[in-house]
């Protein structure tokens, strides 16, 4: 694996986003860890309005919401071994 992976989210000849492949992994985690968090929460403010699509997205932010208590877990348990 290279050291530094481009996002897949953007899609060009010459990438300026790029993920070190090499960062320890409570860094890498938290960084994902936040951008998920940011887009659950943008998610639950159109599940609470009104709409068609509000549905889906209270659909949807369930398991978004899952998924962050689960990296919640993780997160915690990546510290834990890196402290002791």
């Amino acid at each position: 694996m290279d050291r530094y992976m481009p996002v897949t989210g953007i899609d060009c000849t010459i990438p300026s986003l790029l993920i070190d492949t090499q960062a320890p992994l409570d860094v890498l985690h938290e960084t994902a860890a936040y951008r998920i968090r940011t887009a659950t929460q943008l998610l639950e403010s159109y599940a609470s309005s009104e709409g068609v699509h509000s549905e889906l997205a209270r659909v949807l932010v369930i398991s978004l919401r899952d998924g962050c208590d689960l990296m919640d877990v993780v997160g915690r348990r990546l510290r834990g071994q890196l402290s002791a």
